[in-house]
């Protein structure tokens, strides 16, 4: 048998047990890093390079750079095609099972950038909060529906759970849409790149976390209810009045900084 001899940046196929979806379209890869706009002397963090179509421009202009990638057998082909771009520093295995405070050091907080699989997307991203404390920004390819979601407005039928815990950690922006032909192989919906900025000082004051997410999910997973049942089990129909809210409105009527306070107050009653 003829030997296929070895894998390019442009013969390697995606697998789909990594939900690996490969950028080729220039002119978005362009505009991908023009929205970066990476400069020597950062930190940037390339989750999933994959073959490299992000990673070899964003290397050309900040000089070095770090890359996590699963998919071990996509190393040698990255580091290939990157070799006269600059420093690529490559992190063999899963980006959950990388400390983000070690790879910072003592340096600038991190920039992180990635098209990521979007069956792991909102966990993956919740998780990086939890180390919003090391993060400048981040800038990530999602599913269309997905960065909706996150950037819904109160009273729309997609305005829910997500949004209102990532409006407690941070901002987030769409840039612009990207369809299905920018990959190979081209995935089955739209996608969105977006920037999301972790906010350092929080918005609105959450006096325990875990009330206030165990609240918010509460009230959503009963969102054709009434605020008055949706969140019975946590505080009674005088509780919401007296915080000025209208118990007759159902949770998707409620702005981020509403669940604090009714997360907050049902915090209070539990110490006393």
């Amino acid at each position: 048998m003829r030997d296929a001899g070895p894998s390019t940046p442009s013969n390697y196929r995606a697998r789909k047990r990594f939900g690996q979806h490969f950028l080729h379209d220039p002119k978005i890869i362009q505009r991908i890093v023009d929205a970066i706009a990476p400069k020597p002397g950062e930190r940037l963090v390339e989750i999933g390079p994959g073959r490299g179509a992000i990673t070899k421009p964003l290397l050309q202009r900040a000089g070095e750079m770090d890359a996590v990638e699963l998919d071990r057998d996509l190393i040698p082909v990255l580091e290939a095609a990157c070799e006269q771009d600059g420093v690529l520093r490559v992190h063999s295995g899963d980006i959950l099972g990388i400390d983000l405070h070690s790879l910072r050091g003592t340096g600038e907080r991190l920039r992180i950038v990635g098209n990521l699989p979007y069956n792991i997307s909102t966990p993956l991203i919740f998780r990086l909060l939890e180390a919003k404390s090391c993060i400048e920004d981040m800038h990530f390819m999602l599913q269309k529906e997905v960065a909706e979601r996150m950037t819904a407005s109160p009273g729309t039928k997609i305005y829910g759970r997500l949004t209102v815990m990532l409006a407690a950690h941070c901002s987030v922006h769409r840039l612009f849409r990207v369809g299905p032909g920018a990959f190979k192989p081209p995935p089955r919906v739209d996608s969105v790149f977006v920037r999301i900025e972790p906010l350092q000082d929080p918005p609105f004051s959450i006096d325990d976390p875990e009330v206030f997410a165990k609240l918010v999910s509460h009230a959503f997973s009963q969102r054709r209810k009434t605020l008055r049942n949706a969140i019975r089990v946590f505080l009674d129909e005088s509780d919401i009045r007296d915080l000025g809210l209208d118990p007759a409105l159902r949770p998707e009527a409620l702005a981020p900084a509403d669940f604090a306070h009714l997360a907050n107050l049902v915090s209070a009653k539990e110490t006393k």
